[in-house]
């Protein structure tokens, strides 16, 4: 199959292309970026013993140029944000095109637009998996293999890491301006974010703390935050009570967040300028988070990526942790890899069939969980452990 790698010359992009040249089915990958040189190097770097690789300069704002390039292609790996304000637009060229879509969609108010495009998706034959990264992606996974422990899900929570430990994430790109996932991270911390609620998904201000009690006597603080992981979970695995994703983040870091959130709400900061100063903090900001962080909690012994679920097996109370053996992972330490290589390895199982199934799909409704994190190993050795305590309501 032909495979644009859309944004393919970005970190993120270039260790999905790195992985999906070695993937059975892949014969041609075209390296797509606005930045035609910098797709032109890593064609070249990997163009010997592999598929054929070219480099090809697409604007996704550009829908003359978009377009041609979907036609051409069998399936596009899209890893162009935010998504917020470029996801749903090449979702939908995408399905004109009759090509099979994947990406890292990190925002949930794109994911619910996304999601609405199942129909034409379906009438097209063309599968479409959303948020296949890190968080939402692996997290996903690891919700459906704790799901899958129990008879009735009731709560479910996922929670990936901000400083605890250092997920690496460059917070500044190479002109020093704030990166893109810092300014998505200021979309997803201010407003309204999506949790659910006694089996509803409903709105709510994020950067609540929610206090959780696992498996292996870990218990500890995270936070919520926008993120597409409860509109998702909330229709494939169907919670009666609560899920939310949430923020393994020291006090201090979510005191910060939290002003930047008012001062966001307020509109006196813009996405850029708070990840500015996210990126910087001034000492101002630094002291005052600093006196605010005295009054919350911390993240104690929770685990810093995880999915927890509780729910009843065999009419009893069960909860469940599905984490990461290492503990930290040591994927995360580099997110280019930690969310390219999941992506490569959700097009591996669209390739051979797996999770072709024509419509739009989050990863836990059409991947095989069990057979991800196998194939994940080589990056994250060990595999997931799944825990189980008894009392979980």
């Amino acid at each position: 199959m032909r495979i644009l790698a859309l944004g393919g010359a970005g970190a993120t992009g270039a260790a999905a292309v790195r992985a999906a040249v070695a993937l059975p089915g892949v014969r041609e990958v075209v390296v797509a970026d606005r930045d035609l040189a910098a797709a032109g190097r890593l064609a070249g770097e990997l163009r010997l013993g592999g598929p054929a690789l070219s480099a090809q300069q697409v604007d996704v704002t550009d829908a003359g140029q978009l377009d041609r390039a979907l036609g051409a292609a069998d399936v596009v790996l899209n890893t162009v944000g935010p998504y917020y304000r470029f996801g749903p637009a090449v979702l939908a060229a995408a399905i004109r095109a009759r090509t099979h879509y994947l990406d890292l969609c990190d925002d949930w108010e794109p994911t619910v637009r996304m999601l609405e495009l199942d129909g034409e998706a379906r009438r097209s034959g063309v599968t479409a998996v959303l948020g296949m990264g890190a968080s939402p992606g692996v997290s996903n996974l690891l919700a459906a293999l704790a799901a899958e422990r129990l008879d009735t899900v009731h709560d479910l929570y996922t929670a990936w890491p901000v400083d605890v430990p250092d997920t690496g994430e460059e917070l500044t790109g190479p002109d020093g301006r704030a990166g893109a996932a810092a300014v998505h991270w200021m979309e997803q911390i201010s407003g309204t974010v999506a949790v659910v609620e006694r089996a509803r998904l409903v709105q709510r201000r994020p950067l609540r703390p929610v206090t959780l009690a696992l498996p292996g006597g870990r218990a500890g603080t995270a936070y919520t935050v926008g993120h597409p992981e409860p509109v998702t979970l909330h229709r494939s695995l169907a919670p009666t009570g609560n899920a939310a994703c949430l923020m393994v983040v020291t006090r201090g870091t979510v005191a910060f967040l939290d002003g930047l959130r008012r001062d966001l709400d307020r509109g006196r900061l813009d996405n850029e300028s708070a990840a500015a100063l996210l990126a910087g903090p001034p000492l101002g900001r630094a002291l005052t988070a600093g006196v605010r962080a005295a009054g919350l909690r911390g993240p104690g012994g929770l685990p810093p990526f995880f999915a927890a679920a509780t729910g009843l097996r065999d009419g009893r109370p069960l909860g469940v942790l599905a984490r990461p053996a290492e503990d930290p992972p040591r994927l995360l330490a580099d997110m280019a890899l930690a969310t390219g290589v999941p992506l490569a390895l959700g097009l591996a199982q669209l390739l051979d069939g797996t999770a072709r199934r024509p419509g739009v799909h989050p990863p836990e409704a059409v991947v095989d969980a069990a057979r991800f994190f196998r194939d994940l190993e080589p990056w994250s050795p060990g595999g997931v452990v799944v825990e189980e305590v008894a009392g979980g309501r």
